[in-house]
């Protein structure tokens, strides 16, 4: 079923007090704790006045630098059951939480609705979730992104206003990080973000479908892939990925049936490794006379790059643009938007 054959359910706001509990869907918590940064992690969950909890498995490790699929699937439903866990995180991303959308119990989340966030990998259980539930599910910070020393906000309060509020507005970062912060803290690099791309001007609202392009295409054409008609789609990739992947996964979606009905497309900044830049960006959307029709904007603050802005999938986002700038809302629902 589509996520438009869902009635749309909000997870109970976050508060302080609550406790959000560590699940490792994708890669363990070992490979993790490879680089012990939780000293951060733990305070900043402290600033929130949140309790950290963790999955019985989350340090289970296999040759995949995994655990198998029982364990990462009780992990996850003993979550969603416990009725004193108010969040879910994922430890961090990987290549595999795929694998685990065959033995989900959807009547049980659907009936314990409760924050559930993490990206890249993370993307896969995101979208699933919402498409057979109707849960509106965050792709966002992981539980190991809060262990950032420096350069870590405004990702934080990103994450705390998606998880605490109805409805927020992004201002966008005028600098990012793009490097592997977590196996050396003192050595940090700066960039200037040079704002958003407007590759195609407009304005337009529509549900929020997305996160990492790679792992959503794993979904497409499977009862797990939520629909695109009347959806504002969000992408990012990381630098494994260049512009001739980009371009024909981005095809392949704009292909699929539902997607006659895209009201808009949102881009993530991509890592400078990945080599894509604004020009070959533009040839690509220049491509498809449907993009023509939306707006179309890129290097917004999200993806594999510092500061993430927390998506709501299934929530709503407002898009419009400027002569030379990009109003982003988002809120849990149509009417909060304003």
């Amino acid at each position: 079923m589509t996520s438009h054959e869902k009635p749309t359910i909000v997870p109970a706001r976050l508060q302080s007090g609550d406790t959000i509990r560590a699940i490792a869907p994708s890669c363990s918590r070992a490979f993790v704790m490879e680089y012990d940064n939780t000293k951060w992690i733990t305070e900043r969950f402290e600033a929130m006045g949140l309790k950290q909890e963790f999955g019985d498995h989350v340090d289970e490790n296999d040759d995949f630098d995994s655990s198998p699929i029982p364990s990462r699937v009780a992990d996850l439903h003993a979550a969603f059951a416990d009725p004193s866990v108010a969040g879910i995180i994922s430890v961090i991303g990987g290549f595999n939480s795929n694998e685990l959308l065959p033995y989900l119990d959807w009547d049980l989340i659907a009936a314990n609705p409760k924050v559930f966030c993490g990206y890249s990998d993370f993307t896969a259980l995101a979208n699933a979730v919402h498409a057979k539930t109707g849960l509106v599910t965050y792709v966002g910070a992981h539980w190991s992104s809060f262990g950032m020393r420096d350069h870590f906000e405004p990702t934080g309060q990103w994450f705390r206003t998606a998880t605490h509020e109805h409805a927020w507005t992004i201002e966008h970062a005028s600098e990012f990080t793009d490097d592997l912060w977590f196996m050396d803290q003192d050595n940090r690099s700066v960039q200037a973000s040079g704002g958003p791309w407007i590759l195609n001007q407009g304005a337009a609202t529509g549900t929020v479908i997305g996160g990492n392009l790679g792992t959503l295409h794993l979904l497409q054409g499977g009862e797990f892939m939520p629909s695109l008609h009347g959806a504002m789609l969000f992408i990012e990739e990381d630098s494994s990925e260049d512009i001739h992947e980009i371009a024909r996964k981005l095809a392949s979606f704009l292909q699929s049936p539902s997607a006659a009905g895209l009201t808009g497309l949102a881009i993530g900044r991509f890592q400078r490794q990945s080599g894509i830049t604004r020009s070959l960006l533009e040839q690509v959307i220049a491509k498809h006379p449907i993009l023509q029709r939306i707006p179309v904007v890129a290097n917004l603050d999200f993806g594999h790059t510092s500061p993430m802005f927390t998506l709501p999938i299934g929530g709503y986002a407002r898009l419009s643009t400027g002569d030379d700038s990009v109003q982003l809302h988002f809120a849990h629902s149509q009417d909060q938007l304003g």
